[in-house]
């Protein structure tokens, strides 16, 4: 049973949504800065997609054994840890010597980025359900302008300093978070909603996946959108240096710049899915998504359309995740972490699976063999929220 909940204030509301900024972008400061990587450990381009699908797949299996913790202890004192311990990962990364090592590192900055994701349920049980979609929109944004904007300062800072120094940077910016987590979180509240044990919380997640068909759709349509949305981004720094463009890191990460539309949308998104069907605006965000890589895959190589496509594609996810997230954490209280780790673990499988393609498409088939995967993605997708699905609710 749980205890009586301390208000969300507007000040502790900005402080887990910058955590979650800040916290995710250490999964991908990586991207802009892919050709650099591969220089300094001499590897080929497709080497680059195993780091990103590797980081994801970190991601994905610590919200599968990591994020459940969130039912069984103290939220907040979970937050502080996950949020120490992720310092660890970025000083591994900053210190790798060989690529082999980097890549150790890179599961490891998945792994131990997943405080988002057990900020996400935090904050819904103290929002209750009249404000849930508000501030899922408001910590999301925090979210995606972390990934965002980790992509600017990442292209930026590696066009003038070593590529490393970004993970040293970065390994600040987690010690001075962790400090103010651990003086500002209210340790005092409980927000653990049941007293089930962790084994029994893992050994629960089919029977939820199985009963809950709404669990079922939004990690289905997350899986798809969200590689989607790696496919791009995993590959638009080769794109970007190739003849197409002939650009560096530093136009990389301006160009990321763009993607804040998403962020700038997220909380619209929670107000319309606290008004309206969550399912229509899923379906909006893959239609987004869907003309993004259409007009990606015939008009790429001209900026407005590169941008044009760039905008489409964030808000476009972003209606898809926050839509989707709203649905699950209205599943219920006592499983709002399970069913996030459901979605999520489906969400980011779906990243990784995305960036080794696309990277692997890159390699062999350039630019068309790019989009073309990502138009796949929108098929399938709509494929299962239109047919499948639909059938069903």
């Amino acid at each position: 049973m749980e205890n009586k909940q301390h208000p969300l204030s507007t000040s502790l509301l900005w402080l887990l949504a910058i955590t979650c900024g800040i916290v995710v972008a250490n999964m991908y400061y990586i991207q802009p800065i892919g050709t650099k990587i591969a220089e300094s450990f001499r590897v080929n381009t497709s080497s680059i997609g195993i780091l990103t699908m590797l980081t994801q797949l970190g991601y994905a299996l610590g919200l599968l054994f990591l994020v459940p913790l969130g039912d069984v202890v103290d939220r907040p004192k979970l937050i502080i840890r996950m949020a120490a311990l992720s310092g660890i990962s970025l000083l591994a990364a900053f210190f790798a010597p060989n690529f082999n090592l980097f890549a150790v590192a890179s599961f490891l900055i998945g792994l131990l980025s997943i405080v988002p994701q057990i900020i996400i349920p935090y904050g819904a049980v103290l929002a209750g359900p009249k404000n849930r979609g508000k501030v899922m929109g408001t910590l999301l944004s925090g979210l995606l302008v972390g990934i965002l904007l980790s992509r600017t300062f990442s292209g930026i800072v590696a066009s003038f300093l070593p590529w490393k120094v970004i993970y040293l940077i970065a390994l600040c910016a987690i010690g001075i978070l962790t400090v103010l987590l651990y003086l500002k979180l209210p340790r005092s509240v409980v927000t653990r909603s049941t007293s089930i044990s962790y084994l029994a919380s893992l050994k629960s997640l089919p029977h939820l996946v199985k009963t809950q068909k709404v669990l079922q759709e939004a990690a289905v349509s997350g899986f798809f959108m969200f590689g989607t949305f790696s496919i791009f981004w995993s590959t638009l720094i080769f794109y970007l240096s190739s003849p197409a463009y002939n650009w560096g890191t530093f136009e990389a990460g301006i160009l990321a710049i763009f993607g804040l539309s998403g962020a700038i949308a997220a909380p619209l998104v929670g107000r319309l899915a606290d008004n309206y069907s969550e399912r229509k605006i899923v379906t909006l965000g893959l239609l987004m998504e869907t003309l993004s890589f259409t007009a990606l895959l015939f008009g790429g190589n001209h900026l407005a359309i590169l941008l044009l496509g760039i905008v489409l594609l964030d808000v476009g996810n972003q209606f898809g995740q926050v839509a989707n997230q709203t649905r699950v954490q209205g599943l219920g209280v006592e499983t709002s972490n399970r069913n996030n780790t459901v979605f999520m673990f489906m969400y980011f499988i779906g990243g990784a699976v995305g960036s080794f393609l696309g990277t692997t498409m890159w390699q062999h088939f350039g630019w068309i063999g790019v989009t073309s995967t990502g138009l796949l993605f929108q098929a399938c997708a709509f494929f299962f929220q239109e047919i499948i699905f639909k059938e069903k609710n």
